[in-house]
């Protein structure tokens, strides 16, 4: 390993063994990521096979992201101060532990709650290796390719997961979709001690009043956001939880505002290009889990598709973002993160409205639906990619972990409110009781999408700058 380090300083290259740490930090992320989606292509033969109800299949989803987005600014602040590497393997080993929990999981009771554990396991591991990324590679064009690889393993993740969770649960009933992730994050769980770097930890405190806070205001954040796509805003269960999560994501501001060794500290907004990461992590994923929640109904509502076929049918997104995310990775140094994150986000936007214009009852895949998700997964690529570094710019490495897992926050919680912001869209359009009425629907929630994507790119394209002064290569 000294002599990786060595290597490190010239900025020039790196050794193999550090390409292959990459890997590994990386797998980790697609279990993170991917799971979600593993797990959703097997939903209804799960609810058969439990006698589960929609309502309680939802908290497998509910809980899942509950527990990941709540329990995120906790994962940073414990992987800065208490050393990436173990709080890296304390995650991926809970992870891997409730996974298998899910795998032999006899009741739905047990199957939620293993949900949840491996939610918070995700919360432990994501933002540790993130940090660990930029710990193995210096900054400069060779981290900027390591994180173009790094997240573009992340953002095709998931539709490469639609098509597993389809498969697995086809071939050999859902729970080998669990299994499989037991044996990916275990295989993940005996590399970290070979191939990743020890570290250092912060003689600092973890701030346990603002993790109380922060987790509770989150977790209820998205619980009640999540119960809107279900039970409307109006719901008891979609805005008490809403109300008390504002309350106590306000205390929590007050608090890192007068402790001196807070969880978050407020300083990270001092440089722009955070600023703009965290802007544009909600302008991103709201038109992007948007097209994954409507593409998949489209397909299999209008053209009839099963769900292994819708599943197959999103597969070109994630090889379209890994090839435009590389690129992104190797001009950025270049071309600087804002233009990539602008354009990136008129991309998506102009992909959307390509879905909005030819998604017609009687369309078909190549023609209507392959070139919008094509235009859409190019920007996703150059924008991901661009928006991770920025989320880092101008951070200490010693808060590289916490820096990240507040733009994953910032991806969750716009995420989980944009699809419910569209979903509550296509139902006011739309009208549930013929197919071009529900069509009708999905062409506004893609309207309404593209105008946040676009909107995000016009933002960040006049972000004044303010703080501290990046360097002009990142500009």
């Amino acid at each position: 390993m000294s002599t990786n380090l060595a290597v490190h300083r010239d900025g020039e290259r790196v050794g193999r063994r550090t390409w292959a740490a990459l890997v590994v930090l990386a797998a980790g992320l697609a279990i993170d990521t991917g799971s979600v989606a593993v797990v959703n292509a097997a939903l209804p033969v799960i609810g058969r096979e439990l006698d589960m109800d929609d309502a309680l299949l939802q908290w497998t989803i509910t809980l899942y992201a509950a527990a990941f987005a709540g329990f995120l600014l906790f994962g940073g602040r414990a992987a800065d101060v208490l050393g990436r590497r173990p709080v890296f393997a304390l995650g991926i080993g809970v992870f891997t532990v409730c996974a298998a929990i899910a795998a032999a999981a006899p009741t739905a009771e047990v199957l939620v709650v293993a949900r949840a554990g491996q939610g918070l396991g995700a919360a432990l591991s994501g933002p540790a290796s993130l940090a660990l990324v930029t710990q193995l590679f210096p900054e400069g064009p060779l981290r900027d390719r390591a994180l173009a690889v790094y997240t573009s393993v992340g953002a095709s993740s998931f539709s490469g997961g639609l098509v597993l969770g389809g498969v697995l649960t086809d071939a050999f009933g859902w729970r080998a979709v669990f299994a499989v992730l037991t044996a990916i994050a275990l295989a993940v769980l005996l590399a970290v001690r070979s191939l990743l770097p020890s570290g250092t930890r912060e003689r600092q405190s973890m701030d346990p009043q603002g993790a109380v806070l922060a987790t509770s205001g989150l977790v209820a954040a998205v619980y009640g956001v999540g119960n809107a796509a279900t039970n409307g805003w109006a719901d008891a269960r979609t805005w008490a939880p809403i109300v008390v999560a504002v309350v106590l994501l306000i205390g929590f501001v007050f608090w890192e505002r007068r402790t001196a060794d807070p969880l978050l500290p407020l300083t990270i907004f001092h440089s722009t290009p955070v600023r703009r990461a965290t802007l544009a992590a909600v302008a991103f994923f709201t038109p992007v889990l948007g097209l994954l929640f409507f593409a998949p109904l489209y397909l299999q509502g209008m053209l009839g598709y099963s769900p292994l076929e819708s599943g197959l049918a999103i597969v070109p997104m994630g090889l379209i973002v890994m090839v435009s995310a590389n690129v992104a990775g190797r001009v950025l140094a270049r071309v600087g993160q804002r233009p990539l994150i602008v354009g990136g986000l008129l991309l998506i936007a102009l992909g959307v409205g390509v879905l909005w214009a030819r998604t017609p009852l009687g369309g078909g895949y190549r023609a209507d639906v392959l070139p919008g998700i094509a235009v859409m997964s190019v920007g996703q690529g150059l924008a991901f990619a661009a928006l991770t570094a920025a989320s880092l710019t101008d951070v200490p490495q010693a808060r590289h972990g916490v820096a990240g897992a507040l733009n994953v926050t910032s991806q969750q919680l716009g995420g989980s409110l944009g699809v419910a912001a569209l979903v509550t869209v296509a139902h006011a359009a739309g009208s549930p009781g013929t197919p071009s009425g529900v069509l009708d629907g999905y062409h506004a929630a893609y309207v309404a999408g593209a105008a946040v994507a676009v909107l995000g790119a016009l933002v960040i394209a006049v972000l004044p700058y303010g703080g501290t002064t990046p360097s002009k290569k990142k500009e």
